[in-house]
Parts: C-alpha cells; sequence; structure tokens
C-alpha cells in the first residue's frame, strides 16, 4: 500500500516583553554578557516566588486571537518536570491542560492551493537556559541569561501532507507574530524555534503510526529538508518490514540528516502538576471579544488588499507585507501622493520601496523607531524619479543624507548636486566629446555590435559625474551616430 507522511509542528516563539516571565529581569538575553540579567528567580533559589507577566499574557492572547483559537475563560500554570542543567529549578513552569489558547486555524495556500492547517492549543511558559558546547572540549558552558524569558508553544494538528506545506505555514506564523508586534520571530537568533513530528500511514487508513519528532531545525528550508529526510528514512524502513518507533532525533544541518536521541517523553514523564504558587486565571466573554476586536489587520488579509486596492501583483504585495515597516511607509507614501494629485505612481513606488529603499534600510540596520525619512519626504524622491529630476544612480546619496538630517530632498539635491542633466545642448557637447575620443568604438557600433553602445553611454555618464538622463543620452547617440 502507498504511504503519505503525517506532520504536525511545535512551534516557540519568544516573546518580545521588557522583562522576564516571573521575574523583573531584562528580557534582552541576546544582547549581554552571560549570566548577566539573571536573579534568584531565574536561577530557581528556594523560597522565591514567581509573578507572572500581565503583557506575556495579553499577547498570547492576542497570538490565539489571530490564529482563530477559542480564548480560555479559565485557565492555569502548571509544573513540568524534568531534570536537564538548562533548567535550574529541576522543573519547568508550563502549561497543561487549561491552556490560555484552545483549538484555531491558519489558511495556507500551497502552489495555488489553500489549505486550512488546524491549531491545537497555544500555551504559555518559561524557556531554559542555553546550552554552548564548545569544540574540542568535554565541558558544557550554560548561560541563564534565557533562563525566564516568555515563551509561547503553538501545538498544529497533524493536518501537515507535505514538507512543502510545514515551511509555509512557519513562514506565515512568523509574519502574523511580526504584525502582532509580539515578537520579531527570527529563527536564526532562535525567536522562533520548530520541533516536526512526523510519521506514515498507509493512504485512505485512519490508523496512526508511532511518530517522531525532529528537534534542532533552525530555518524554513531546514524544517523542509528535515521533513523529506524522514519520509525517506521511514519510507525505507517500511519497505523493509519494519515499524518506526516512536523516537526524538535531532537535525544535523551539516550531514543533512537526522540522528537519533532518545526515545520521546510522554505527558505521564514529566509529573504535572498545578503551580501552587499562581493562581488560576478567569477571564470574562467581553475581555475575551475585547482581544479579538484588537487583532490588526493580518498579512493575508494586507496581501489580498494591496492586489486589489492598488492592483500590485501578488510576488510585490507579499514582499512588501513581508516588511511591516515597508508596507506601512508604502501606505502612506501613496497617500501623500494622493494629496498632492499625482496618480500612476504606484508601480514605482513599490518598486524603489522593494529595491532601493529596503536595501538601504538593512545596510543601515533601521527600523520604526530610528528612521528619519518620512512618507511626505520618500513621495516627493518618488516625484522626482518620475519626472526624471534624479536618476537612480543617486538615491543611495540622497537617503543617506535625508536619514542624516531628516530633511526635505530639495534643498539636498540642490547642495549636492545630485539633479540629473536632461538638456540636450549639455549632454551634446559631452556625446560629441566621447564620439571624438572612440573612433574604433564607434566603428564597431556601425558595424553592427550595438553592445558597445554601453560603453559610450558610461563616458558620457562619467564626463557628466553620473548626473545625466540616460534616457536622453541613448536617444542623442543614436541619432550622432544615426543607428
Amino acid at each position: 500500500m502507498p504511504l503519505e507522511p503525517v506532520i504536525g509542528l511545535e512551534i516557540h516563539v519568544q516573546l518580545k516583553t521588557n522583562s522576564k516571565m516571573f521575574c523583573s529581569c531584562a528580557n534582552i538575553f541576546s544582547d549581554v554578557k552571560p549570566n548577566s540579567a539573571i536573579c534568584p528567580i531565574c536561577l530557581g533559589y528556594p523560597g522565591t516566588l514567581p509573578v507572572p507577566n500581565a503583557t506575556a499574557i495579553e499577547w498570547i492572547r492576542k497570538a490565539g486571537a489571530a490564529l482563530n483559537c477559542e480564548l480560555a475563560l479559565k485557565s492555569k500554570f502548571d509544573r513540568k518536570s524534568y531534570f536537564y542543567p538548562d533548567l535550574p529549578k529541576g522543573y519547568q513552569i508550563s502549561q497543561y491542560d487549561q491552556p490560555f489558547c484552545g483549538k484555531g486555524s491558519l489558511k495556507i495556500v500551497v502552489e495555488d492551493t489553500e489549505r486550512e492547517i488546524g491549531i491545537t492549543r497555544i500555551h504559555l511558559e518559561e524557556d531554559a537556559a542555553k546550552n554552548t558546547h564548545p569544540a574540542k572540549t568535554d565541558y558544557t558552558l550554560i548561560d541563564y541569561n534565557r533562563a525566564g524569558t516568555p515563551l509561547i508553544e503553538i501545538v498544529t494538528e497533524p493536518d501537515i501532507k507535505t514538507p512543502a506545506e510545514a515551511k509555509v505555514f512557519l513562514q506565515e506564523l512568523q509574519r502574523i507574530m511580526r504584525a502582532l508586534h509580539i515578537s520579531d520571530a527570527d529563527m536564526e537568533k532562535g525567536q522562533l524555534r520548530c520541533d516536526a513530528n512526523i510519521s506514515l500511514k498507509e493512504v485512505g487508513s485512519q490508523k496512526l503510526n508511532p511518530k517522531t519528532e525532529v528537534k534542532n531545525i533552525n530555518s524554513f528550508r531546514n524544517v523542509e529538508r528535515a521533513l523529506q529526510f524522514e519520509i525517506e528514512r521511514q519510507t525505507k524502513e517500511h519497505t523493509e518490514g519494519r515499524m518506526p518507533q516512536g523516537a526524538t532525533r535531532g537535525w544535523d544541518a551539516d550531514t543533512q540528516k537526522t540522528v537519533a536521541q532518545r526515545t520521546k517523553e510522554e505527558a505521564a514523564d514529566y509529573r504535572y502538576f498545578p503551580e501552587p504558587d499562581i493562581p488560576p486565571f478567569v477571564f470574562t466573554e467581553e475581555e475575551n471579544k475585547a482581544i479579538q476586536h484588537a487583532v490588526p489587520e493580518l498579512p493575508q488579509e494586507r496581501r489580498d488588499r494591496f492586489q486589489s486596492q492598488y492592483q500590485l501583483p501578488l510576488g510585490q504585495a507579499t514582499l512588501l507585507v513581508d516588511i511591516p515597516l515597508l508596507s506601512n511607509f508604502f501606505e502612506d507614501t501613496i497617500s501623500e501622493l494622493e494629496e498632492l494629485e499625482i496618480k500612476d505612481l504606484v508601480t514605482l513606488t513599490a518598486n524603489t520601496l522593494l529595491r532601493d529603499f529596503r536595501k538601504f534600510i538593512e545596510e543601515q540596520h533601521l527600523n520604526e523607531q530610528t528612521l528619519k525619512i518620512t512618507p511626505e519626504n520618500f513621495s516627493e524622491v518618488v516625484v522626482m524619479l518620475k519626472k526624471q529630476e534624479i536618476n537612480k544612480n543617486a538615491l543611495g546619496q540622497l537617503l543617506a543624507e535625508m536619514q542624516k538630517t531628516g530633511g526635505d530632498p530639495d534643498p539636498i539635491v540642490a547642495n549636492l548636486d545630485l539633479k540629473q542633466e536632461s538638456n540636450t545642448d549639455a549632454l551634446g557637447s559631452a556625446i560629441d566629446q566621447v564620439i571624438a575620443e572612440n573612433p574604433d568604438v564607434v566603428e564597431k557600433i556601425k558595424a553592427g555590435k550595438s553592445a558597445a553602445l554601453q560603453f559610450l553611454m558610461g563616458q558620457v555618464m562619467a564626463k557628466m559625474r553620473g548626473q545625466a538622463n540616460p534616457q536622453v543620452i541613448t536617444e542623442l547617440l543614436k541619432k550622432k551616430l544615426s543607428i
């Protein structure tokens, strides 16, 4: 009988609250020296008492509302007991049978097919410390700065059918976390971590076989690769007449293989019991409705709107929405252009933002708080490009000065002499000089080697210090050379 994958994901998302989950320590574990952002509560000293982070509780409920989850009216924390060196108390404060968020769902589109992936639950817990294993040593270093960081765990139903669906699901989840402003959800920084559960079953059968949990997956591409490897590995075991046993395996990105680690624990192994130091939580229907109504426009909704309202192609809409700073800036810039009653600049605005502006903010490591360029001033830049008053080569220098001063582009263009020259008399003189200096290139062009025209264009641009209109140069060169 043919086999098909059954895939479910367990996703941890670090919340970017100011303080940790159960104490007032700063939630900055990756930005400071190891073991410098800790306190007796982080280290599990006897007699210390946890105090729940109200913002973290608000944010998990917001995430639940965004993922169409049932918001609990009653919830509590539990102790999850296990003994690792990165868990100083010997247990983790987590949630077991009464999480903040129950069943939900998320729709994704894979290869033009819409799929709805069920959410089993979302619960809130504290993160463990971070272990580091120095190369060629027999010891482990532990940084407790991460201990106590607020962590939400999103558990899906086993509805995912392919590795590609798992990848798309995680990418859409990342967009949602960023749209809610509750996490940067960067997999490379460990802010979004995924464990993937996978088994194979006979097509058409309802019987599920023991699942394998794959850990240590640190990128969207590796999620896809790890699941594909497991499909091949488990298919081989089925073909050889051996049923794959439930186990935990780690993904090795260097070898592109999963490696056996241990047998998989079940709930009973963790000896859950209610956290005695934290009272249960009670919410009202009105409070839950308020959370649901406060959910902002989500990525899929915004992508759809950008396509219908601005007639952007799906690719551009997706790229803009993937970076909230860009999508907000785009809409604000279009609004400014509409006030100027200048139309038909949507495509130019989107192209300039996605090509030049995105490169600039990434190189300068800018965000909403540090960006000094306003949509109002940027709209003037777009108009200058449309009127060919500046060329794209000058954009980098112009944006840098606008960021430095927070000023209007007009005086900056004048002060830096960035205005593009379109005067045919001035350009004609430069073109005549270039033609006279390069007779061999001219002969090649007249012989049919049109590619040589680019060389002459470059020479003219050099004489004009990069401030010439390329379109006008091309037209004048062709006219003077009679081609």
